[in-house]
């Protein structure tokens, strides 16, 4: 949000050309986003439309200031203004947020146990991660109990091209989506890893026909680490299981034994979630 780069800019001391400046008072930026937190709850089922004047009467602020936090909300798709009644409502962006919450929940409840027994077959770190378009972001971690182990912290995020767990996922979205996310390219992580578009093209490819990725030291240096795809009620893959460890103790050999397990779960999990797969004859 822009008040968000205003308060950046002035923690660092620095005006918005670039330039030194004195510190300032952060509480004014401060104040705004408070304002604009309780602005979003003002919001409820009994009162989905609310006009500028309402607003700057609930947050005691002149209708001028209310204007402009509202007007900056709409810019970042918190809000929307109807245009036949000019007042606002909650905007997609904010759908697409809840939804992100409510998916790690559900993930994570259903998911929980079969990782832990995952965790207990291989004694290797166990990850659960969805998928926030380019980015992926660990909802659940089980460390490996070996001295040299991978782990990820809750909250974390990777760049989806370079770990196994965003290639399960972006494999078996639709053909525009993944065409976006290549488009936009990565930041690489480690000197391994694969940033070109057909190669990486192709390693989604692979994905679709083992059911599961693999990737070698392209999200962390020495690890390596297989993962597979979660699917929702409607098919969509959703999250993904991992697994990961150090090149030393994951030789091709050992991934391809603890390969199935990690598809198992996944799609044990993915049967608690509602899917249904397609049975083969």
């Amino acid at each position: 949000m822009q008040i968000d780069h205003a308060i950046e800019a002035e923690e660092a001391g620095l005006k918005a050309d670039g330039r030194s400046a004195a510190p300032v008072d952060l509480r004014r930026n401060l104040s705004s986003v408070a304002s604009a937190m309780r602005l979003l709850k003002m919001f409820s089922e009994g009162e989905v439309e609310i006009g500028v004047t309402t607003l700057a009467r609930r947050l005691g602020v002149a209708k001028s200031t209310a204007y402009r936090l509202a007007s900056t909300l709409v810019a970042e798709g918190m809000l929307e203004r109807n245009g036949e009644t000019e007042k606002y409502r909650l905007g997609i962006a904010l759908f697409g947020l809840g939804a992100l919450v409510r998916q790690r929940m559900n993930v994570s409840n259903e998911a929980r146990p079969y990782l832990f027994d995952l965790r207990e077959a291989t004694n290797e770190t166990i990850h659960l991660a969805i998928l926030d378009r380019a980015s992926i972001m660990y909802v659940y971690d089980l460390e490996s109990t070996q001295a040299i182990r991978m782990r990820a912290n809750l909250g974390e995020r990777k760049p989806a091209l370079c770990t196994a767990e965003g290639r399960a996922m972006l494999a078996f979205q639709p053909r525009e989506f993944v065409d976006a996310i290549l488009a936009e390219g990565f930041r690489p992580r480690t000197p391994g890893a694969v940033t070109d578009t057909k190669q990486l093209r192709r390693a989604l490819e692979t994905v679709r026909e083992l059911g599961y990725a693999r990737e070698d030291e392209q999200s962390e240096r020495g690890m390596r680490s297989i993962a597979a795809p979660i699917r929702d009620a409607s098919g969509q893959a959703i999250a993904a299981v991992g697994m990961a460890g150090p090149v030393q103790r994951l030789s091709n050999e050992v991934l391809a034994r603890y390969a199935p397990l990690v598809v198992e779960t996944a799609s044990v999990i993915s049967t608690r979630l509602g899917y249904k797969a397609l049975a083969t004859f």
